[in-house]
């Protein structure tokens, strides 16, 4: 009785000073910057959870690498979202979206600094519509490294660090922003070809993929990976805990990818547009994740966990390029389809002797394409050539240019470390320094 009864005077008291507040300072915007501060709102929101991304990617490769090559993985996610911030601002966003200042229409975007706008919008036209630039270049920053984060885990154990993150200011300054420009800026892809790629199955995981693919074409296996006769063996990663973390937080951090691009908060239509994207991406990878798990038992008679992480990965990959016009049916079956093509692609790889540690080709690069195909499943707008053509124009690009870049660092520097250190580990070969010093072995 008397719990309630304090609750009840507390109650009063509450309503009674609500008046007062609303007085003291009047909170509600005038009706022209409702959708201006929603939108703005929601890119700063789903940024956050992209960046979230970011520790998913490094809790995955920390458990997915060997311990000796832990804290290499860790400093390179670190690094490459530092660079990608930077380069992004110097030269990518301008870009990625020149609006009218293409130094070549449609293919080349503008080389200048990303510019804020002014403190408290003072003495600007501002688009009121719209979003701040701020909230608009953190957002997209965010998709810029993630790009760089798919290439971090292909090339595990065995590359050196500088020429990783020399490569990482090419592709977040330049490769990842000039294509991006010919889709999302209003370039050739999306003028000429009516592409369609809602959230970058193709302009993000792709491209990641591709530049993956490239350097592990040019740096080459593990040692030990493949054996003279032909066998592959095995390299189980160090912490399968930190792994699953990882991919929940990646999980996680897929809501701000997808329904962020949605790219407006102004409408209720919007907003139910992106609880729907919401609920199709979860479902996507939760299709992934049940394939992998349901199609390991029946090849393998034991269900491989490091496959149905990848199995939802490659859901939610699957469904980036379109989370919006499917139903939850075939939004699952999309995702699906992607953990299925996962389990098949791994090894695939081995077969070809590409090494990649994380599996981040399978699940970015050929689920990439799968997504970026499946838009005609759902989407009237897209058409097969459309996509088909897209997705070889900017495949050919990354790769092409990835691998110059690649060839070019390998003559100059060398890309890869000694065989000692790569048998004594990156962690204390390139940063002296181990993530576990209490369970080393030396």
């Amino acid at each position: 009785m008397k719990l309630t009864r304090i609750l009840s005077i507390g109650t009063a008291l509450s309503l009674i000073a609500l008046p007062a507040l609303a007085q003291e300072a009047d909170v509600t915007p005038p009706n022209g910057d409702i959708g201006y501060i929603f939108t703005t709102f929601m890119f700063l929101v789903t940024g956050f959870l992209v960046m979230w991304m970011g520790a998913g990617f490094s809790m995955l490769e920390a458990g997915l690498v060997r311990q000796k090559n832990v804290t290499m993985q860790l400093m390179k996610n670190v690094a490459l979202f530092a660079i990608a911030a930077i380069m992004y601002y110097l030269v990518g966003y301008n870009l990625m979206y020149p609006g009218d200042g293409w130094t070549i229409v449609g293919v080349l975007g503008a080389f200048a600094p990303a510019v804020l706008e002014p403190v408290g919008l003072a003495e600007t036209a501002t688009d009121l519509t719209y979003a701040s630039v701020g909230s608009d270049f953190y957002f997209q920053l965010m998709f810029c490294a993630t790009t760089a984060s798919i290439v971090s885990g292909t090339l595990a154990e065995r590359i050196k660090l500088w020429p990783f993150l020399i490569f990482t200011v090419i592709l977040t300054a330049l490769i990842y922003p000039i294509q991006a420009s010919w889709k999302w800026g209003g370039g050739f892809l999306d003028a000429s070809f009516g592409f369609q790629d809602f959230a970058g199955s193709t302009v993000v995981h792709s491209v990641g993929g591709w530049a993956a693919l490239a350097g592990a074409l040019i740096l080459g296996p593990r040692l030990g990976k493949f054996g003279k006769d032909g066998k592959v063996h095995p390299m189980p990663g160090s912490n399968l805990t930190l792994a699953t973390l990882g991919t929940f937080i990646l999980w996680l951090g897929w809501f701000g990818f997808n329904g962020g691009s949605q790219l407006y908060m102004d409408t209720a239509g919007n907003v139910a547009d992106i609880s729907r994207i919401f609920a199709n991406t979860n479902t996507a990878a939760a299709g992934g994740a049940i394939a992998a798990l349901i199609l390991t038992q029946l090849l393998y008679k034991k269900p491989d966990i490091t496959m149905v992480l990848n199995g939802a990965l490659a859901g939610l990959v699957s469904i980036t390029a379109e989370p919006l016009t499917p139903g939850l049916g075939a939004a699952t079956l999309i995702g699906a389809v992607g953990g299925v093509l996962v389990v098949f692609a791994v090894p695939m790889l081995d077969k070809l002797k590409i090494d990649d540690v994380v599996g981040a080709i399978p699940v970015h690069l050929v689920c990439g394409i799968w997504g970026t195909l499946a838009v005609v499943l759902t989407n009237p707008v897209a058409t097969l050539g459309g996509q088909l053509i897209s997705i070889v124009i900017v495949g050919v690009f990354v790769f092409v240019v990835s691998a110059i870049v690649w060839g070019i660092l390998k003559a100059t520097m060398g890309i890869r470390v000694s065989e000692e250190d790569e048998i004594n580990g990156l962690d204390m070969a390139e940063l002296g320094m181990e993530a576990y010093p209490e369970f080393s072995k030396g």
